[in-house]
């Protein structure tokens, strides 16, 4: 079996940092539950959507998010796909997150049009634009259970900042505690992607075409995706780092699962100090550097002969074109010579006569 990379460690690190921060900072164990969710696939129709519910309240009222349905089907992988979705009236007391009101009248009447044009699509879950997890919403996914036994959180970031997926996909669980007190309720993040359709396919890139970049080559998208990976990469080691000040401060109780995974990571850190690793990694330096010198050599050498070429091609214009100049200067002569004998003979002869 191949060993773990601490770059997918870290990510799972991260993972359990955001629900523990996400259970109002209890005291959290190891989560032992049997998901009924693996995965969560979002449909672009659905991101589309999404948005245009947020533009269209944000600029009515001041909201920071809005909530909506989710429409879709449960597939036999455990993998949820999601098609549809639609608004419901949402507010809530920014300063008092336990007040808040969802129009569950309006969901119903919803539901039951979206029902009667696509009966396999029902309801799985719930969405809201976040960005992050809120106090409220256990209490808010409590209502959805009326429609489904599990339903499924999806937090759509209507506003990104950073390229990547929008989507967070979370399902809610028992979470039990180490000292034996009652279990909580909290979220277990689930893995989520973006699928689509042909049909679907078609209608991104029609969409797209217009802001896409076509000069944009393999080499520079290569380079920008490694970029953005370095990005995220820094964004959730710094999240880690905050997490563990803020237990060493006491903000937040420790939690050795999350610990454990930390130390994973830290022991599947190579050993810089090793003269073996040192040597390879100068070799594979040096080869790297020989590489992007003998790159940088060629390219040069070949400027110089293009250079040379174009020197070459511009020597040979010049003295073609001295040359032409040259010989019309001889056949303008020639000509004016010609003229003149011929209005010479010409006077001669009006002499004689």
């Amino acid at each position: 079996m191949a060993p773990k990379e601490p770059v997918a460690v870290v990510a799972k690190v991260q993972e359990e940092v955001h629900k523990q921060k996400a259970g109002a900072h209890h005291c959290l164990g190891n989560v032992h539950a049997n998901l009924p969710v693996s995965k969560v696939t979002v449909h672009p129709l659905v991101l589309l959507s999404v948005v245009d519910h947020f533009n269209r309240v944000s600029k009515t009222q001041s909201v920071k998010r809005v909530v909506g349905v989710l429409l879709g089907s449960m597939k036999k992988d455990k993998t949820l796909d999601i098609g549809n979705s639609f608004a419901v009236p949402f507010d809530e007391d920014e300063k008092d997150k336990t007040t808040w009101f969802l129009d569950m009248d309006y969901l119903e009447s919803m539901y039951g049009m979206f029902y009667k044009v696509a009966a396999k699509e029902k309801i799985v879950g719930w969405y809201h634009t976040g960005p992050k997890l809120h106090k409220n919403d256990i209490a808010i996914n409590e209502q959805l259970k009326r429609f489904t036994p599990n339903p499924v959180l999806v937090i759509i970031d209507a506003e990104p900042k950073n390229i990547g997926l929008p989507t967070e996909a979370y399902v809610e669980v028992q979470e039990v505690h180490d000292d034996g007190t009652p279990p909580i309720k909290t979220f277990e993040h689930v893995p989520s992607d973006i699928g689509a359709e042909e049909a679907e396919e078609v209608g991104v890139e029609h969409l797209l075409r217009d802001i896409k970049d076509q000069t944009a080559g393999t080499l520079s998208q290569r380079i920008t995706d490694q970029l953005m990976g370095l990005r995220g990469l820094q964004s959730q080691l710094e999240s880690i780092e905050k997490y563990l000040a803020e237990i060493v401060k006491g903000t937040l109780p420790v939690n050795h699962h999350v610990l454990y995974y930390v130390q994973e990571v830290l022991n599947l850190l190579p050993d810089v100090t090793r003269p073996d690793y040192v040597v390879s990694q100068n070799v594979q330096t040096n080869d790297q550097m020989m590489c992007v010198y003998m790159g940088s050599l060629v390219r040069s050498v070949v400027a110089l002969h293009n250079l040379i070429d174009n020197k070459i091609s511009l020597q040979k214009a010049e003295r073609d074109q001295e040359n032409g100049e040259e010989k019309s200067k001889k056949d303008a002569a020639a000509t004016v010579k010609k003229e003149e004998k011929k209005e010479k003979s010409t006077n001669l002869k009006s002499k004689k006569k």
